[in-house]
């Protein structure tokens, strides 16, 4: 299969993790329950692969000798709590506001933050000047949210407050990559970084798991037998991680954004159309939104990639 259609397939895949996390919250009734079991099962599965993948215990040592020499700082190595924090918001919200409409928030945080971490450097290379172009792709990502919404907004139908933390949950990815992608730049193994966020993500879960249960704050059920694709949140995340892996190695990081962010799209839109959620309808806002954001992306990447051809 050719690459471009990987990348595209991958940000579907997104989508799909999206809405299978959401279906397990409504299920449980219980958003940390459903996050802790996506976040713990793909824990098992990477843990499965190392056993198999020489390159992670290779990654691991070379991650833990950067930590000792103080070339990465060891609360970097926390970034999986950023991804558990990612999939504990996603859990609650999907069922509330739908795939399409929490992605199109999750993506306009995420150009936000973008500006913050180049900003800062986080991502290596030193410091990024914001440009105008790309000030003006955020905001067309935010513009897009609220028409995306626009004909939901009452507090029957829709609640902006969930809108607000899709939001928030895109831009704490945004700054997640940045950190993964410095531990990346020590580990030269992408698979040794999906462990540890794996394993930091799921800790940080189940503490406030067990931080909840004796607060009485929240309580665990008895996971449903069915249907089993509510239980592929994990696989996906792990799945997808060999993918994007792989397809920006050929692809360059800008290529697979612009794709993968359009099949993220698409698919949450036929997502929200053949197997929606309860409280979920497609509007031309909705779609015209959809396509608001992508061109935000396209903006943004353009700038980008001129940058860099420089």
């Amino acid at each position: 299969m050719r690459l471009d259609l990987l990348a595209i397939l991958s940000g579907v895949m997104i989508a799909l993790q999206a809405r299978t996390n959401g279906e397990l919250s409504s299920r449980l009734d219980n958003g940390l329950e459903a996050a802790l079991v996506s976040f713990g099962s793909g824990l098992i599965l990477i843990t499965l692969a190392s056993l198999f993948i020489p390159g992670i215990k290779t990654g691991a040592v070379k991650l833990r000798s950067a930590v000792r020499a103080k070339s990465l700082p060891a609360w970097r190595l926390l970034a999986g709590m950023l991804g558990g924090s990612f999939v504990a918001i996603q859990t609650q919200m999907v069922p509330l506001i739908g795939v399409a409409i929490y992605s199109v928030a999750s993506i306009a945080g995420q150009t936000v933050a973008s500006l913050g971490v180049d900003r800062l450097g986080m991502t290596g290379g030193g410091k990024k000047h914001i440009t105008f172009r790309r000030v003006l792709a955020a905001g067309f990502t935010i513009l897009a949210v609220l028409l995306s919404v626009l004909d939901r907004i009452d507090a029957r139908n829709l609640s902006l407050y969930a809108v607000s933390l899709a939001g928030l949950a895109g831009a704490i990815v945004g700054f997640q990559r940045a950190f993964n992608g410095q531990i990346n730049e020590f580990t030269e193994q992408s698979f040794t970084t999906s462990l540890l966020n794996f394993i930091t993500g799921t800790t940080f879960l189940l503490f406030f798991s067990i931080l909840g249960i004796l607060t009485h704050r929240t309580h665990f059920v008895s996971l449903p037998f069915g249907p089993w694709w509510i239980y592929t949140g994990g696989a996906i995340g792990v799945v997808y991680i060999a993918f994007s892996s792989t397809i920006v190695q050929h692809l360059g990081v800008l290529t697979f954004t612009l794709l993968s962010v359009g099949g993220q799209l698409v698919g949450s839109l036929l997502i929200d159309y053949f197997a929606p959620t309860a409280s979920v309808h497609i509007s031309w806002y909705l779609v015209t939104g959809i396509l608001m954001t992508y061109f935000g992306v396209l903006v943004g990447g353009t700038n980008h990639l001129r940058l860099a051809r420089k």
